[in-house]
């Protein structure tokens, strides 16, 4: 309970510092509102153009859409310490973070809660809300299921993958821009249906990087749609694991990765 409490305090602080500046904070706020957007403006005009992708129809995509951007704003929110942990390695910052009484994984996801994000947020919420209605999905107990595990288990997946981005840091110094690919990149291959990609790119981001499995198979059983393209239907309702699995090996990478940190000898 103390932990949770200095979360929250550190939380606070956070949403202090950003609102000294409304104005600017608005701004940011309609920019990342804008943008994801146009993001979404443009599958409107690709499904315009070609009605739909294979089997799938612009509200179906609209629901992917809007839960894999909700996710992301989450975790983007959450994260913000680890995404640029490599300005604290280089500075020196980390080793006023080893010496307080409390563990590095709580001070970096404390360092900022990024309330920007809230714009991509509102917009992926407006998309997926737009979907649910215009397929008339009923909110039953098991639709809430698969809908809350996807954002759950997606949450913890993009983390994950900011974490082991920040690992890698203890050894490379500066922040690997190659693992953007996993993390925007991942966004927009979790857009669309994993149906319509590849055979060995849904192998990867299956079990490599079970993307699928937290915003894919869940989604599936939501659409009605498991059986179509051969996916059991319990494993839709426990894929979404896979994100928190993920996540407590990349904190367990952390911790091997904090054994080799040598300091900044300055």
């Amino acid at each position: 309970m103390n932990t949770a409490r200095l979360y929250l305090r550190y939380i606070s602080v956070s949403f202090k510092s950003q609102m000294q500046y409304k104005v600017s904070f608005l701004l940011q706020l309609v920019g990342h509102f804008l943008v994801t957007a146009i993001e979404f403006f443009g599958i409107w005009a690709l499904f315009s153009r070609f009605n739909q992708i294979g089997t799938w129809t612009l509200s179906e995509v609209a629901l992917f859409y809007g839960m894999v951007n909700v996710s992301f704003a989450c975790a983007d929110a959450l994260g913000r310490g680890f995404d640029a942990f490599g300005k604290i390695i280089k500075s020196g910052d980390f080793d006023r973070l080893l010496l307080r009484p409390r563990t590095t994984v709580l001070q970096l996801l404390g360092i900022e809660f990024t309330l920007k994000r809230i714009g991509r947020l509102s917009q992926g919420l407006v998309v997926m809300g737009w979907s649910l209605a215009t397929l008339h999905v009923p909110l039953t107990l098991p639709i809430l299921w698969l809908l809350g595990t996807s954002l759950i288990g997606s949450i913890a997946l993009f983390i994950g993958i900011v974490i082991v981005q920040a690992t890698l840091t203890f050894w490379t110094i500066e922040s690997l821009e190659i693992m953007n690919i996993l993390t925007y990149g991942g966004v927009e291959t979790a857009q669309y249906p994993f149906s319509i990609y590849s055979k060995w790119f849904q192998r990867f981001f299956t079990f490599l990087v079970p993307l699928a499995c937290v915003s894919y198979f869940p989604l599936l059983a939501v659409l009605n749609k498991a059986s179509a393209f051969s996916v059991p239907l319990w494993l839709c309702y426990v894929s979404p694991i896979a994100g928190i699995l993920f996540l407590m090996m990349a904190l367990r990478l952390w911790t091997i990765g904090e054994r080799y940190y040598c300091s900044t000898g300055s």
